[in-house]
C-alpha cells in the first residue's frame, strides 16, 4: 500500500487574538492559615517556598496581593480550584479576578 503525503499550508494571520489578561488576587482574612496560602501558591502557581512565603506576608500586611496574571480562562480555573481546596479545608479564602490594566 502506498503512503500518501498530506501537506497543509498555514498562513500566518494578522488577526491573531491575544486573550485578555486577568490578575488573580488573594484577599486576606483572619481564618485562612498562612500555611494553606503558602501551599496553594506553591501547588497552583509553582512558586518557590521562599517566594510563596513573601507573597503570603504581603497579603497579610496589605490586605490583598496579586499572585498571578493569566489569561481569563486559566485565571478563572485557578480561582475555582483554590476556592474548592480552601472550602474543603474549612477556610473562607477569597480569590478575586480583575482585568489587567494595559
Amino acid at each position: 500500500m502506498a503512503q500518501s503525503e498530506v501537506k497543509a499550508r498555514i498562513k500566518p494571520s494578522e488577526s491573531v487574538i491575544i486573550p485578555p489578561l486577568f490578575r488573580v488576587i488573594y484577599i486576606n482574612d483572619n481564618q485562612t492559615s498562612q500555611e494553606f496560602v503558602i501551599e496553594s501558591l506553591i501547588q497552583h502557581f509553582r512558586y518557590e517556598p521562599d517566594a510563596a512565603e513573601k507573597i503570603t506576608m504581603d497579603i497579610h500586611e496589605s490586605g490583598s496581593a496579586v499572585v498571578a496574571v493569566l489569561p481569563y480562562e486559566i485565571a478563572e480555573q485557578k480561582g475555582i480550584e483554590i476556592t474548592i481546596s480552601a472550602r474543603t479545608e474549612g477556610y473562607p479564602l477569597q480569590i478575586k479576578l480583575e482585568p489587567e490594566a494595559g
